[in-house]
């Protein structure tokens, strides 16, 4: 009878004292960002922003980005393009589909690791 609780007081001792110390592991390890999904920014003109995407960057950069990208291609016209080889030190790249209505696009914007991906909808 000594023996089995014995064994169970060591058992619980060994789950106990291994608990915390896993939990201290998995905070001092560094973690990779993996893509996440943000909060779209409003939208400044006649349309939206359907979707937000970012890895190694922060929601805040995302939207920041995101609202650069379309001030530039604003001072293009309602369906213009932006012809800067740099927003906010990221090459973008912007694929488009439109009707006579409206324009789609995704853009994605790259810097190194860093990735930015939005899409929006413009009433045309």
């Amino acid at each position: 009878m000594f023996v089995r609780s014995w064994f169970g007081a060591l058992a619980v001792c060994l789950v106990a004292l291994s608990a915390p110390a896993a939990g201290v592991q998995s905070e001092s390890r560094p973690v990779a960002r993996a893509a996440q999904a943000c909060p779209v920014p409003d939208y400044p003109g006649d349309g939206y922003f359907t979707s937000l995407r970012v890895k190694h960057v922060s929601c805040k950069t995302g939207r920041s980005l995101a609202l650069a990208y379309y001030r530039c291609r604003a001072k293009h016209g309602r369906a213009g393009k932006c012809t800067k080889a740099r927003i906010m030190r990221f090459r973008c790249h912007e694929v488009r589909m439109s009707i006579p209505t409206e324009l789609d696009a995704r853009v994605t914007c790259k810097r190194g690791a860093k990735r930015v991906i939005h899409s929006y909808q413009q009433n045309l």
